[in-house]
């Protein structure tokens, strides 16, 4: 019998739903499509959702809410259908975000490329026609992590830290690319820049993306992105997104 999905107590404020032990695609899917059910249940005692890798957390206020009638009640949430089959939430957008690989702005491309035993050109050539996933956002707000990426790419993270990464840094380790949302360190190979804020607190949508929504890099060249970073006034850095069918 699977171990999986289950449901886990975090703290006494919370429990977490996870339809695995590490990042899978079924797993991710599950997690994303539970999590657009339990929201669109609308329970009175459920204070916030948020989706990780292969997981939904369920946060609640234990002075107003019984733990275990929610418990219950997710219980037969996921008990009512299989959620590795379900389909992707509603609302999906597909988004083209322009980005320059290698050279300065992107100095780890050509490391990247070594590793994955690819030359620079085909490092590109795959990197920007790959159609990645935002699997969650973590580490900053707002900030994706997209996958998963073809089996060259299961590069281990650096053994040190690049000091600082700008915004729209576009990171890659472990078969998954980071768009930075922030300027911060990081050890993931910098292997693309952008022009686009994942995160634009002034915006009535402060984040730009959201979990289920799909993502290609087209290559651009670095005029094009300086022209991009200085006309854009939404922060999108030329980017555009359609709906996902």
């Amino acid at each position: 019998m699977s171990d999986w999905p289950c449901i886990r107590p975090v703290g006494v404020t919370g429990w977490l739903v996870s339809f695995g032990d590490t990042l899978t695609e079924r797993a991710n899917r599950a997690a994303l499509a539970f999590r657009a059910s339990l929201e669109a249940e609308r329970w009175a005692e459920v204070a916030e959702t948020s989706s990780t890798l292969a997981s939904c957390f369920v946060r609640f206020d234990p002075v107003t809410a019984d733990a275990d009638a929610l418990e219950a009640r997710l219980s037969a949430l996921l008990a009512a259908r299989d959620w590795y089959a379900a389909a992707p939430p509603e609302g999906r957008r597909l988004w083209q975000i322009p980005c320059v690989f290698g050279g300065p702005r992107a100095p780890q491309l050509e490391e990247a490329a070594v590793q994955a035993g690819l030359s620079p050109d085909e490092a590109v050539a795959m990197l920007s026609t790959a159609r990645v996933r935002v699997l969650t956002l973590g580490f900053a707000p707002g900030q994706p992590y997209l996958g998963t990426l073809p089996e060259a790419w299961d590069l281990p993270r650096q053994t040190g830290l690049t000091p600082r990464v700008p915004v729209g840094a576009l990171v890659l380790a472990i078969r998954q690319f980071v768009l930075f949302a922030t300027s911060a360190p990081t050890g993931w190979r910098h292997v693309g820049q952008t022009a686009f804020r994942g995160y634009r607190p002034e915006a009535e949508q402060p984040f730009a993306l959201r979990p289920g929504d799909e993502v290609v890099f087209p290559v651009v060249d670095e005029a094009t992105y300086l022209d991009r970073c200085d006309a854009d006034p939404s922060g999108l850095g030329g980017a555009t997104s359609e709906p996902l069918s």
